[in-house]
């Protein structure tokens, strides 16, 4: 059976994995200038509109700006870990989504141990800023990284608490069956608890969305948790004394890890690639079709909650440090755990049912 090659599996499988790495950069050039075009338009002016028609190129010609300037790096710096450091940065960003269910049968890694990848995965991004940070051989780098690094850890800790709550509530780690439990229209999606026999859980879930959200922003460094990049102290972070392609690497970095935690909150709370709504006539179709059709709805949950983070970028003031942190430490974090209790309180006691 030509299946059992392992050359033809492992074709199949890097062709899987390229046709993933195509999709998140198309996605990401034109996701990038949405976010400089709602920004635009909540300021009343018209963003990129020069290059290709109506704009719609500029990623591209920045992409190939970048790529073509000289890399510059500066005077006693560690150069080995200097050019390390966005290169694991971008690394660990797309190995994230090789867990990432796009649509029925459409993972490139199908895993039991999905989420706990993915907290793996975060925990080691913080390593990539840390060290563009140190061998930049500048305070400001540091400084930057420091703050960046410090503000990831500490979200992450409530991301990891309101996880928990959807794990309790699935019962499973597997992000594909997380996804499979929340069909049959959105009363099964895991923000209103995953059943109508769990309704009363929406008014523990839908807070928990909303943290999930505010703290994906912080993860990210999004304004207004964008602290790293205080023009006043800190010039532009840690990738301050970067240029060209090694910049380019961290920034791209951060766009997956954006629209990575979009599709984590889509996954998680809003159904993954499940319609709204029952979709009986979807059985007759085929496989590829079908597939196709929750990749659409997938990937229009994607765009919106992207288009919450543009707003959020764009009307909300920057949080001082302080107040960051209070946010994470004393507010998110014990609301977190509280959650974490009632919804395991719920599942013991409560006769709640999943699907």
């Amino acid at each position: 059976m030509p299946e059992q090659n392992p050359w033809v599996w492992f074709g199949l499988a890097v062709g899987q994995i390229a046709l993933v790495l195509i999709w998140i950069l198309l996605s990401l050039a034109f996701l990038l200038l949405a976010d400089r075009k709602i920004w635009a338009g909540v300021q009343m002016r018209k963003g990129p509109n020069m290059v290709g028609p109506f704009g719609l190129l500029q990623s591209f010609a920045d992409f190939i700006k970048f790529v073509l300037k000289e890399i510059v790096i500066p005077d006693g710096v560690d150069k080995t870990v200097f050019m390390l450091a966005p290169l694991i940065t971008f690394v660990l960003a797309f190995g994230a989504w090789a867990v990432i269910p796009l649509a029925p049968g459409w993972v490139v890694s199908d895993i039991n141990v999905g989420v706990l990848y993915l907290f793996a995965i975060s925990s080691l991004g913080v390593y990539g800023i840390i060290m563009g940070g140190w061998a930049s051989n500048s305070k400001y780098p540091f400084l930057g990284s420091l703050r960046s690094a410090a503000q990831m850890v500490s979200y992450e800790v409530s991301i990891g608490f309101v996880i928990i709550t959807v794990i309790l509530l699935a019962g499973t780690l597997n992000l594909r069956e997380i996804v499979e439990l929340q069909a049959g229209g959105f009363w099964n999606w895991n923000f209103l608890g995953g059943g109508l026999k769990n309704l009363p859980l929406a008014l523990i879930m839908i807070p928990m969305s909303v943290i999930f959200f505010i703290s994906s922003l912080a993860e990210t460094n999004r304004p207004p948790f964008d602290l790293p990049e205080a023009e006043s102290e800190l010039v532009a972070g840690y990738q301050v004394e970067y240029s060209s392609t090694p910049y380019l690497l961290f920034m791209i970095g951060e766009y997956a890890n954006i629209v990575l935690m979009c599709a984590l909150i889509t996954i998680l709370f809003f159904g993954g690639w499940q319609a709204p709504f029952p979709t009986p006539f979807t059985a007759d179709w085929s496989p590829t079709l079908a597939s196709f059709f929750g990749f659409l709805w997938f990937f229009a949950k994607l765009i919106f909650f992207f288009f919450l983070f543009a707003m959020a970028k764009a009307i909300v003031p920057r949080y001082r440090y302080d107040q960051l942190m209070r946010l994470g430490w004393k507010v998110f974090l014990p609301i977190s755990l509280v959650a974490v209790a009632v919804v395991a309180g719920w599942r013991v006691y409560g006769g709640a049912v999943t699907g």
